[in-house]
Parts: C-alpha cells; structure tokens; sequence
C-alpha cells in the first residue's frame, strides 16, 4: 500500500476559457484614438442635426419677416359712414368659403361705375385698409376690400406669398364672375406688399386698364439675408417671400399709378423702373387731399 506524500499540493490559478481570453485581446484592440474618433463624428452628427433643425425652423417661418397679420378686425365701413355688405368667398375643395371681405358700393350705385379690388399689405387686416377705402371710395368707386388666409376673420392658420397670390385671384374671379363685372371696369389697387399681388393680377389680365400702387413694397430677398434673425441659415436657399416687384413691373404695359411719399424709410427704387405708361406723384404723407385729386386725374385718363 502507497504511502501519502508529505508534499504540500502546489495551487495554480484557473485557467481563462477560451471565451474570456478573446474577449480581453478584442478589448485590447480598441486604440483610444478610435475612441477620440468616435467621439468627434458623434459631437458632428449632432451639430449637423441641430444646424438642420434650425433651417427647418427658419424655413418652417420665414413669412414672419415680412408678414405681420393680425387676427383683429377692430373697424368696419359703417365706422366711416360707408354702406357696406359683408362677403364670403373663394370657396375651398370642400365648398368652404376660404376669404371674408366687404363690399363697398359707390354713391352713385350704377352699374357702369369702376370697382376697386383694393389688395392691402402685410400688416394688421382690411380694417387697417378702411381710410384707403373711404379716398377710393370718394373717388367714386365701388371696392372690394378683403384679408388673404391667415388675417383678420379669413381661414388658414398663417400666410405666405403664395397663398396670397391665390388669394388676390380668387377675389378678381370674384368680381368677374360673381358680380359680373367687366375687366375693363375693374382697378387694381395694391398696398406695400399689395403691389406685388396687383402686379401679378395686372400681368396675367391685360384686359384690366388701371393700376393704382400706394407705397409699393416687394423684393424682400435681400432684406432677408441682412436681417439678424437669418445670418446663421443660408437665406439664399431657404428663403421663398420674396413678392417680386421691380422686375415685373418694369415690362408691365397696364397704365399705372405710382405713389410715394417723403416720409418713406427707403427710396422707391421699383417706382423708377416701372414701365410706361405710368404717372408718378410723391406727396408729404398719406394723408394728402392731394391723394384724391391725383386719383381722380388717373382715372379720368385711363378710364372710360
């Protein structure tokens, strides 16, 4: 029979399975510049999304440079004594009047007398419209005087350029096929960014004969791109309200009344080169009576 060993039993260490060992060699092979890398495209990917974020968001509300409607309509014609009839009109796909206005005969309600489409500009509603309203309408005009989606009582959640141009086309439609009004009775008024929209209307209807433009305002791209809400986003891309205004009138043949006054903020330069024929007055503000009576000289020329 064996006799037991007196040695003492030497003790060793487990040996890793074989698992455990790849996975300390994979680990090893991570280079902490990798890491550094990783990092980097991380904190990229991420200034990325957010730069892109923000162009959405400048895109998303780009008409608030130049658009600034109100939802409140705190006067109507009866306010200064004028007879008026409240509208709906421009009806949607589903038949849904889209556009609300008045109507404002003239005086003399014949039904040979001249119409004003009076399209105002991007401020408040058409009851900021309302004192245009009363020289036009002393001019012996009937008026229309409307707000695009987006203003006053009108539908839409907020208004852009080319909603507005929709807008201003419904309510020329409107006048011809609703009121039955000949083209050749129909005058084209436009306010500030107004004007764009009767520019466009002018040059698609040559058949209209009169365009009235009261402190006409439009090319708004480059205004755009110095404003200090847009430096960070490339306005040039993003930027679409740009309401055209000089270049279009410049070719426009429909004879044209051109107003500015002294107290503007920036010189008309579209006025200077707008096409013939046209008559241009620069009165001290917009209050003139010198307003009516260069109205009156316009239509007497233009109209018949």
């Amino acid at each position: 029979m064996a006799k037991p060993s007196s040695r003492t039993p030497r003790h060793t260490a487990p040996r890793p399975a074989p698992h455990t060992r790849h996975t300390q060699q994979q680990t090893l092979l991570v280079h902490p510049l990798w890491i550094l890398n990783a990092i980097g495209a991380i904190i990229a990917l991420s200034i990325a999304f957010a730069y892109g974020t923000l162009c959405l968001l400048f895109w998303q509300g780009q008409w608030q440079l130049v658009l600034h409607p109100s939802r409140t309509v705190a006067a109507t014609p009866a306010s200064l004594g004028l007879a008026f009839n409240p509208l709906r009109f421009g009806d949607n796909a589903s038949g849904e009047p889209q556009l609300t206005g008045w109507w404002i005969p003239a005086d003399n309600a014949a039904p040979t007398r001249p119409t004003a489409l009076m399209l105002h500009s991007g401020f408040g509603s058409m009851s900021d419209a309302l004192p245009r309203a009363l020289t036009l309408h002393n001019a012996h005009l009937n008026v229309l005087l409307f707000d695009y989606r987006g203003f006053g009582t009108s539908a839409g959640r907020r208004p852009e350029e080319s909603t507005m141009q929709a807008d201003a086309a419904h309510a020329l439609s409107f006048l011809l096929n609703d009121k039955h009004i000949p083209p050749s009775h129909i005058v084209l008024y436009g306010s500030g960014l107004g004007a764009s929209l009767a520019v466009q209307l002018a040059a698609s209807h040559h058949d209209i004969p009169a365009l009235i433009l009261d402190a006409p305002d439009g090319d708004f791209a480059e205004r755009a791109r110095t404003d200090p809400r847009s430096r960070l986003v490339p306005t040039r891309w993003l930027f679409s309200q740009t309401f055209p205004l000089a270049d279009p009138l410049h070719t426009l043949a429909t004879p044209k009344l051109l107003i500015s006054y002294t107290t503007a903020s920036r010189p008309p330069v579209a006025l200077q080169r707008a096409a013939n024929p046209r008559m241009t007055v620069e009165l001290a503000n917009p209050n003139s009576p010198a307003l009516l009576t260069d109205i009156n000289r316009f239509l007497d020329l233009y109209l018949h």
